[in-house]
């Protein structure tokens, strides 16, 4: 008797519906998840009912074996439990993230500064001034401007002294940002300047995403790094743990990759498969996460270092991450900023060895 008629008989013997696991294990309220067991769905068909906590969720697709749910608003970390037939089944666990600021248009990642205050861009459209291309949220989550006169503040750095830099995709042109908000051009000419990172000798890496990763050394030369096929939207960068640049760029494919440049230039594709993919991260193991979609399906997807790929996060409209204090992650929709406790700690640049 295979695995699948045990489960039957299981679910024939005691009527109850069994849940063995939650796939992905996190998510933000809308994503979707899968729900793994048996004896899922009631033997006269209907919908099985799906809380997360005490709010019921809306079943998308049910079956004996799993079902796929959505996460309904105001939901937070805890139990599913799924019923059918008058029975309920077993608690499992799932992670959600909670909405800490809305009505913002970040298009990567946000960053943190040392003290763990979070910065977000509103981004607007190309060309378009905005009252507040900055906000600060600081670790109480009060969300207060930050920076106002900026066209299309795209992506946000910190140097390991603590100074910001931000790139302007209007003007082509990466800003110094003092703590009080001054303003200064710190390198101009940069295309359409998109993603910025910095190395382990505080060299600046800026995106053009017409095809061009920048370095920009301490002295302010600038150098041609590397050049790929051109993005659509934005080049995200980010660092992996052996010095490697890894860089996404959405072009108009369903299936595009993770590029890996070496310190001398030389690129490579680490993965190939991702729905526009944008902000990327690298956790202390050094897994790498992207916002983007796998096989269909939007939220964080984890890269292990061998290339293996899975999703992560569920959650629609993601486009970066950031790790931050306490082994927790902040994720960045195109609209909002959410907090998920998430038990992964990240990687930042300044603990790395030089």
């Amino acid at each position: 008797m295979g695995i699948s008629d045990r489960l039957l008989g299981k679910t024939t013997v005691n009527g109850k519906p069994h849940i063995e696991g939650v796939l992905p294990a996190a998510a933000l309220p809308g994503g979707e998840v899968r729900i793994i067991g048996h004896g899922l769905r009631p033997q006269d068909l209907r919908r099985p009912r799906v809380r997360f906590g005490e709010i019921e969720g809306a079943v998308v697709i049910s079956s004996d074996e799993f079902l796929v749910a959505r996460v309904p608003q105001g939901a937070s970390s805890g139990p599913i439990v799924v019923s059918t037939n008058g029975h309920s089944s077993n608690p499992h666990q799932i992670k959600v993230a909670v909405p800490i600021a809305e009505n913002l248009h970040p298009v990567t990642n946000p960053a943190l500064d040392a003290e763990g205050n979070i910065y977000v861009s509103f981004s607007g459209s190309r060309g378009q001034k905005v009252p507040v291309a900055i906000y600060r949220i600081d670790t109480n989550y009060n969300v207060k401007p930050f920076l106002a006169d900026l066209m299309n503040a795209t992506s946000i750095a910190f140097d390991r002294a603590g100074q910001m830099y931000v790139s302007s995709r209007y003007d082509g042109t990466v800003y110094r940002v003092a703590p009080n908000g001054a303003m200064s051009s710190y390198a101009e000419g940069m295309g359409v300047a998109t993603g910025v990172a910095f190395d382990r000798a505080q060299n600046l890496y800026v995106g053009d995403r017409s095809g061009t990763i920048f370095k920009i050394g301490s002295d302010r030369q600038i150098f041609v790094f590397a050049t790929l096929e051109p993005s659509v939207s934005a080049y995200h960068l980010a660092f992996g743990p052996h010095g490697d640049l890894f860089v996404t760029g959405p072009t108009t494919s369903s299936f595009d990759c993770v590029y890996k440049i070496t310190s001398q230039g030389n690129v490579s594709t680490f993965f190939r498969g991702l729905g526009r993919p944008q902000g990327i991260a690298f956790d202390a193991e050094g897994n790498l996460y992207v916002a983007a979609s796998l096989s269909g399906k939007r939220g964080i997807v984890k890269i292990n270092p061998a290339g293996e790929a899975s999703l992560a996060v569920a959650g629609a409209g993601l486009v970066g991450l950031a790790f931050a204090p306490g082994r927790s992650v902040v994720l960045a929709t195109n609209s909002a900023v959410h907090h998920l406790a998430w038990n992964i700690q990240g990687s930042p640049l300044a603990d790395l060895p030089a």
